[in-house]
C-alpha cells in the first residue's frame, strides 16, 4: 500500500488491497498501522480467549481473538464503503453469526477486549471508546498489562459508558454478556496477568 494521503478518507474497499502481513486499522477513513503485539501481550489475549471460549460453547455467542476484522456500518452503508472498520481489535464476542462474513463481523458485537500498551493507550482509551460508546457495544473492557487492571465499560440507559468497574490481577470479573443472551460466569484475572 502507498503511504496514506492527507486529506483521502480510505474504505474497507481499500483495505482488501492492502498487504495481509501488515496490520491496519481504519477509524473514520484514517489509516492507523498497528504494531507487532509483545509476548505478554499475546499471553493475556490467550488466556482471557480461552476462558471465554470454555463458557460460551452450546450458546449463541462465540469469541474471536485478533487477526479478526470488526467493521460497524453506518445506516445503509455497503461493505465496500464502510469507512468505520475497527480492524482487529483483540478480542470480540458476538452473539449473531449472521453477521460474519468475509474476513470477520460486520455489526455491533456483544463485547470487545482490547489490551493496551502505552503506544495504543491514546487511540484504546479515546478514538475507540467514543467509537464503540456511539456505535452501541454494550460493553467494553480495556486490559493495561504494565498495570495489571482491567477497566469495564457498561452501556448505560442513556446510551453512554458509565463509569468504568476496574479491576486488579487478584479480581475475578463476572461477565454478564449482552442483555441476558447467557448467564453469569467468571473471569479470573488471577491467570490472565503473567
Amino acid at each position: 500500500m502507498p503511504l496514506p494521503q492527507e486529506g483521502r478518507k480510505y474504505t474497507y474497499a481499500d483495505y482488501l488491497t492492502w498487504p495481509e502481513e501488515e496490520r491496519w486499522e481504519i477509524i473514520d477513513g484514517v489509516p492507523y498501522m498497528q504494531a507487532a503485539p509483545t509476548w505478554q501481550h499475546q499471553a493475556i489475549s490467550v488466556e482471557l480467549t480461552s476462558q471465554f471460549n470454555a463458557h460460551l460453547k452450546g450458546t449463541p455467542c462465540r469469541v474471536f481473538a485478533a487477526p479478526f476484522d470488526l467493521c460497524i456500518p453506518k445506516d445503509n452503508e455497503r461493505d465496500e464503503e464502510i469507512s468505520n472498520i475497527i480492524s482487529q481489535p483483540d478480542i470480540v464476542v458476538i452473539c449473531d453469526e449472521s453477521k460474519l462474513r468475509k474476513t470477520g463481523y460486520f455489526g455491533v458485537p456483544a463485547l470487545i477486549i482490547e489490551i493496551s500498551s502505552p503506544p495504543t493507550a491514546r487511540k484504546d482509551k479515546l478514538l475507540k471508546f467514543n467509537k464503540f460508546e456511539k456505535a452501541g457495544v454494550p460493553e467494553y473492557w480495556i486490559v493495561e498489562p504494565e498495570n495489571r487492571l482491567v477497566s469495564v465499560f457498561t452501556l448505560q440507559e442513556n446510551k453512554r459508558y458509565g463509569r468504568p468497574d476496574v479491576y486488579a490481577e487478584d479480581h475475578t470479573i463476572i461477565v454478564g454478556i449482552h442483555e441476558s443472551l447467557l448467564s453469569e460466569f467468571e473471569i479470573d484475572l488471577s491467570s490472565v496477568f503473567v
